[in-house]
């Protein structure tokens, strides 16, 4: 490993350059110019370690970040991935990464490119929730190229842990949910509940009372329901084109108990439900999975506006408000779901513990549970226990 000086005349002009003269850990050799002599040196430090410890990737024996992806899309392929989860890998690369750092070679990529890369992003008008994603999926693409020994480092990875380091954290910038406004209120719920009615009526029922995934009741089958004990498992989920798959996590295959209406509405329902080759309890009218736009738009919207639970979403020429569904996705009755069961104690019912509101909800562990509904948990009554504590001293 040498560095020496390089000088040459260029249209009258006396350059300088300094050039690294080193074997690879094939012994092939490789030449490397900077223009400042201490880059020079501490490429070369860095390199002789790598060479050593055998890990070491030249830029020519590297690939572009445009090269790297298509081979992450094939892994993705070949582990099996979900077509929703390949098509947002797709989406990545073809729309977010590729038309602005598809050229760079993997070696480039360092902790302060990564940066200014988000920067391009944010610039380009991509909103911080994007930047994010795409930036998660940078990091995969990185990983995947290491695994090929393609490249050395994941700047990416290297940013993450940097941060975590600091006292900012994104989770500062996430409000907390809130009812009446992310988790519908108890009375909404009513009005949803009353004005429900025809072949989605059953739907919204099952997943107000069981905290469902979309995906989770499109994929849930007859076989999956115990009438007579009460209890839902679930065991599998259908995806958006209604390919059948394992639940999110392995916490995600969980057993649900039902209430009375529950219970007796999917008595019913199973009465009338079309028949399904696939045993689905939800199916559409042809016995195949329903699509996801059409459970929102002709079950969760109609039972909405027929119950008032609206929102004022504009104005006709006439000055007429016109009014809109007030929450647009099934989460919200999840959310609901989720704060029913942390709070039944102030409703008469039995208290939960959060590890059994974790495990009704799927979650893969329990700081997501406390991530997401921590806020909502009864608190101590502070001044009536600091009250109590001063009685307590004084009485000894």
């Amino acid at each position: 490993m040498s560095v020496r000086k390089r000088t040459w005349i260029s249209k009258g002009v006396e350059k300088t350059a300094w050039v690294v003269d080193y074997a690879d850990g094939q012994g092939k050799r490789r030449l490397k110019t900077f223009g400042k002599k201490k880059e020079a040196d501490a490429f070369a430090a860095n390199a002789t370690v790598e060479v050593r410890d055998g890990i070491h990737v030249a830029d020519g024996a590297t690939i572009t970040i445009e090269e790297a992806g298509k081979l992450w899309l094939k892994s993705g392929d070949a582990a099996g991935l979900e077509r929703t989860s390949l098509d947002q890998r797709r989406q990545h690369l073809n729309l977010h990464l590729v038309p602005f750092v598809g050229p760079t070679k993997l070696t480039k990529v360092t902790v302060p490119w990564v940066r200014a890369f988000q920067d391009q992003l944010r610039e380009a008008g991509r909103s911080p929730a994007m930047v994010k994603r795409v930036t998660v999926s940078l990091g995969s693409i990185l990983a995947d190229a290491q695994g090929r020994g393609l490249v050395v480092r994941n700047a990416v990875h290297e940013a993450s842990r940097a941060r975590s380091g600091t006292k900012t954290s994104d989770k500062r910038a996430k409000a907390k949910l809130r009812v009446g406004v992310d988790i519908p209120t108890n009375s909404e719920i009513r009005a949803i509940l009353d004005a429900a009615t025809g072949r989605y009526r059953p739907l919204l029922v099952t997943m107000i009372f069981t905290g469902l995934r979309a995906s989770e009741a499109r994929g849930l089958r007859w076989e999956d329901i115990e009438l007579g004990n009460a209890i839902l498992h679930v065991r599998q989920r259908a995806d958006r084109y209604g390919d059948i798959g394992m639940p999110k996590s392995e916490a995600g295959q969980r057993a649900i108990p039902l209430p009375p209406i529950v219970v007796n509405t999917l008595r019913e329902w199973k009465l009338a439900c079309p028949k399904s080759d696939a045993g689905l309890a939800f199916p559409n009218q042809s016995g195949k999975g329903d699509y996801h736009p059409n459970m929102v738009q002709r079950g969760l919207w109609p039972a909405q506006l027929a119950g008032g639970v609206t929102v004022v979403a504009g104005k006709t020429e006439d000055g007429t408000p016109v009014l809109a569904p007030k929450y647009p996705g099934f989460h919200a009755l999840r959310h609901w779901y989720a704060s029913w069961c942390i709070n039944r104690k102030s409703d008469g019912g039995l208290e939960l513990t959060a590890k059994a509101v974790q495990t009704r909800m799927g979650h893969s562990s329990i700081q997501v549970t406390f991530d997401t509904y921590g806020h909502l948990f009864p608190s101590a009554n502070e001044g009536e226990e600091m009250a109590a504590a001063e009685r307590a001293l004084f009485a000894t």
